[in-house]
């Protein structure tokens, strides 16, 4: 937006203070119809961007930027509660009007938009706590597809939770708006109050954690998805941000996708298209006739989801976001590249909303495959998911360590779902609301933050870990499982892990400080590093072992820095690394590993239980013997 000075003008009347039922039950004022953002910003006349409609949430003590487009030189007036302002669109139809900041206020409130003969009016409006939703498949889930979804669909009556999904517009332009919902043929783009059947269709994590921040808040709340399936995290960073990074793995994808765009001809792949339509239907009258836009349309081209869902947002006063993906990034470069460009990706989002600090809540890479077990322990620890995981936990460790007192981290992991698309979505909100409620609403008594490891040290063949939390199993009386260390060999094995034993109390019976782990394994004589939850259906259940803190899970991560093919240490040249030859060595090394390790705890219980089973035979005659067999 160019040249738009916000000017005041006399106040309206305070808006009217109905009665909160007879408000709600308001009809929904008529809105423009749907039309795409070119649409909008070409055309003749006076439009508002979608954002603005009735049944919408506008962010409390923010100021409130309302904006659309007009003819230039057109004079556009919004008023809301006591405030009015009016501004003039520029020579690009542009126009922006900046109001006050607002308080919390339930009460449904009419905002109305004038320019010249035109009136706009948005009925049913609250002041509250706007939350945008991001990342893909596993926050797009809808509340009808998960455990437990029924009985929350049902119970689904706050109408002071409001609901706008954005509709995907992916092609090779950047997004200014998005169109307004169509019936019958796009569900979605307008605003909706919280009811059974809007929640139906609406992220399940996104309404979770929006009810529970609601419901201990008693604040007007606004959700925004903007999530979507199958993407990656460069698709959500802006492509200029990508392009200005010194990083050869983030160059390496760039230049990926510049190639695969300069191979694409658009007419060759017409004909293409045409052929293979044919193929299969001859006497088909629907071949397609229109030049693709090739890769620069992909939703996983650098940039384009960004550009999509997030630029069209863009100036919106937002309370924050929470962001669930990492499953399309789980490829070779996952280590290095994600933990690379998710720092600039969650500083791009809080410029775009404009709030250097607004809150960002990440939940970890949920789980997938079968579940990891002592018996096939070092064969699990090759995925490249766990990297993703890693990665995460890793940023947000990097910025809650840089005093960023608005980032917030919730484990998935442990959760124990064989496949990538787990229906149980509830605990994983709950977990990041936690966050949110904590350290956004000063919730007392409502824990989230996980056990942070202070410092490792090597003692006697052991390893200790030292953490700012009691850590323990999730199970009172278990054992504490998940901890994997190795030596120098690079092979690591199940660790035994303990508490530090401290002394003894006057009853003889051993004292432990809780907030140190001690590692160790008979197959590791001499303990370098450690790596806990290195699954990606991983077995672990360390968590902070008070009753109030048990959801807490310990973060997926490593003292190493070993790449995933020198696990355990192979020699493989770089083009071998990602091949399924190459991937094939690595998973039969680890399984023979598992296989060593099976054998020799074999050996140890014979030896140590040996004579157990020999004294029997002794003491049978040789004749009774025979009669045995």
């Amino acid at each position: 937006m160019q040249n738009m000075d916000s000017l005041p003008v006399t106040p309206v009347p305070l808006f009217r203070r109905f009665a909160k039922i007879l408000a709600l039950s308001l009809v929904i004022s008529s809105q423009l119809p749907a039309q795409t953002a070119a649409e909008m910003a070409t055309a003749k006349g006076f439009h508002l961007h979608s954002l603005f409609q009735s049944n919408m949430v506008i962010q409390r003590d923010k100021p409130v930027t309302i904006w659309g487009w007009a003819d230039p030189g057109a004079q556009v007036t919004v008023s809301f509660g006591e405030s009015s302002m009016m501004a003039t669109a520029a020579a690009d139809r542009t126009w922006k009007v900046d109001l006050p900041a607002f308080p919390a206020n339930a009460v449904p409130a009419t905002m109305r938009i004038t320019c010249g003969a035109d009136t706009l009016k948005l009925d049913n409006l609250l002041v509250g706590d706007v939350w945008v939703l991001g990342g893909q498949s596993n926050m797009q889930h809808p509340m009808s597809h998960v455990e437990g979804g029924p009985v929350e669909i049902a119970s689904a009556h706050f109408p002071e939770i409001r609901l706008l999904t954005v509709p995907p517009m992916i092609d090779d332009q950047v997004k200014v708006n998005f169109p307004r919902r169509e019936k019958g043929t796009q569900p979605d783009g307008d605003w909706d109050v919280c009811a059974p059947d809007t929640v139906r269709d609406f992220s399940a994590i996104g309404y979770i954690f929006g009810r529970r921040i609601h419901m201990a808040s008693q604040v007007p709340i606004g959700l925004i998805d903007v999530s979507r399936w199958g993407t990656t995290v460069e698709s959500w960073t802006p492509h200029p941000v990508l392009q200005a990074m010194d990083s050869e793995v983030v160059n390496a994808q760039l230049a990926d996708w510049a190639g695969k765009t300069a191979k694409f001809d658009p007419e060759k792949d017409l004909e293409a298209r045409r052929k293979n339509y044919f193929r299969h239907h001859p006497d088909g009258t629907e071949a397609p006739t229109e030049l693709d836009p090739g890769p620069q349309a992909n939703q996983n081209y650098p940039g384009k989801c960004y550009d999509t869902f997030i630029a069209p947002l863009a100036g919106l006063g937002v309370k924050g976001t929470i962001f669930h993906q990492g499953f399309n990034n789980a490829r070779p470069d996952a280590a290095a590249f994600y933990h690379q460009v998710f720092p600039r990706m969650i500083a791009s989002w809080r410029e775009a909303f404009q709030d250097s600090e607004m809150p960002f809540g990440i939940i970890s890479l949920c789980t997938d495959g079968d579940p990891q077990t002592l018996e096939n322990f070092s064969e699990r620890m090759m995925d490249y998911g766990i990297y993703v995981r890693e990665a995460q936990y890793k940023t947000f460790l990097d910025l809650h360590q840089a005093g960023d007192r608005h980032v917030g981290y919730a484990s998935s992991y442990d959760q124990r779902h064989a496949w990538y698309h787990p229906q149980n979505k509830i605990p994983a909100a709950e977990r990041i609301a936690c966050w949110a409620l904590a350290t956004q609403y000063g919730i007392a008594g409502v824990y989230w933050k996980p056990p942070i490891l202070t410092r490792m040290e090597r003692v006697d063949g052991t390893l200790r870990l030292h953490f700012d939390e009691e850590v323990g199993p999730k199970e009172k009386g278990s054992a504490l499982v998940g901890f994997a260390i190795s030596g120098e060999d690079q092979k690591y094995q199940p660790a035994e892990a303990q508490p530090l034993v401290t002394g003894k109390d006057p009853r003889g019976k051993p004292s432990y400080d809780p907030k140190v782990v001690v590692l160790s394994s008979p197959h590791v004589a001499d303990p370098v590093h450690f790596r806990y939850a290195w699954g990606r259906n991983p077995l672990g259940n360390a968590c902070i072992p008070s009753v109030p803190k048990r959801h807490i899970a310990l973060g997926t991560q490593r003292s190493d820095d070993w790449a995933y093919w020198e696990v355990p240490h192979l020699d493989l040249p770089a083009h071998e690394r990602t091949t399924r030859q190459g991937l094939d060595k690595i998973r039969e090394a680890l399984r023979l590993i598992d296989l060593e390790r099976r054998v020799l705890d074999a050996k140890r219980v014979l030896e140590r239980d040996g004579e157990r089973y020999k004294e029997p035979a002794k003491r049978l005659s040789p004749g009774a013997a025979q009669g045995q067999r």
